[in-house]
């Protein structure tokens, strides 16, 4: 959890999620299914700042 402060938490759209892992968006939608009840809804265009640290935590840093 210690390693999750150390990369900006802010809020991401999926596009730069995509980015930051160097994969397509579709990639990043399939990588993401499996946990979206954990995450949670994404409420307009971009993931809360406590969504993007799920992703983090689930998918490990980028």
């Amino acid at each position: 959890m210690a390693e999750t402060e150390k990369k900006d938490i802010k809020p991401y759209s999926k596009q730069e999620l995509a980015g930051l892992y160097k994969i397509g968006v579709r990639s990043m939608t399939t990588w993401l299914k499996p946990f979206e009840a954990e995450i949670g809804k994404r409420y307009g265009r971009y993931y809360s700042p406590k969504q993007v640290k799920c992703i983090f935590e689930k998918l490990g840093l980028p």
